[in-house]
């Protein structure tokens, strides 16, 4: 099987797909794409035409949006153990795409200051951010993972919109998100990405 190309910047959500590509043990080449120009390349656009981060190709297809990477390489990759089990697979897809759907379009909305106007929470897609958080945050496990007690691609993912909101105050701090987040941070996976965007994130200027 062809290694995999993975496009990324080491400040953007291609750090949840970088964890993924750990979490699998393929072998990759990672492209680092400066914002600016270089994403916005005729090139790259020829990969990603949306002109954003993270891309992968593998096999010849071209895969992209981070949710659509993680079920990807689950299934891709079934050694490594992340796609759901019969029994896992209503979580599994239920959280996955809630973080991609409502939980994405809340926090981004809530980021650019954009309130759901009163009486019109029917017309958007999370309701309201106090509604999409509330909901989310009964998805976070006290123990095991989302699926259950077995870790998947959905934590990776799901997993990572929790740690990311956390981390920029959209996601409250409490005992059982802490530990969550604890759990996921242990991965050895995750601490091999999560240094490589560091070191990288830290030799490379800021620009948007």
């Amino acid at each position: 099987m062809s290694q995999i190309e993975f496009y990324t910047n080491a400040q953007s959500r291609g750090r949840i797909a970088h964890w993924m590509i750990e979490e699998t043990g393929a072998a990759y080449t990672t492209h680092w794409l400066n914002y600016g120009p270089e994403m916005q390349s005729d090139a790259y656009a020829a990969i990603n035409p949306m002109r954003k981060v993270p891309a992968i190709v593998h096999d010849g297809n071209v895969i992209t949006e981070g949710a659509a990477i993680c079920a990807y390489l689950a299934e891709a990759f079934p050694d490594a153990g992340l796609a759901p089990k019969p029994n896992e697979r209503a979580a599994y897809f239920r959280w996955m795409f809630f973080a991609a759907g409502p939980w994405e379009a809340a926090t981004t909305n809530q980021s650019l200051g954009f309130v759901v106007p009163e009486g019109r929470s029917a017309m958007a897609g999370y309701g309201d951010f106090d509604r999409a958080l509330s909901v989310f945050l009964s998805a976070v496990p006290e123990t095991g993972f989302l699926c259950g007690p077995r870790f998947t691609a959905a934590d990776v993912y799901a997993g990572s919109q929790v740690l990311w909101g956390h981390m920029f105050g959209s996601i409250p701090a409490s005992p059982k998100v802490d530990a969550y987040l604890a759990r996921l941070k242990a991965r050895p996976a995750y601490q091999r990405a999560d240094a490589i965007n560091e070191a990288k994130a830290a030799a490379t200027p800021t620009s948007r």
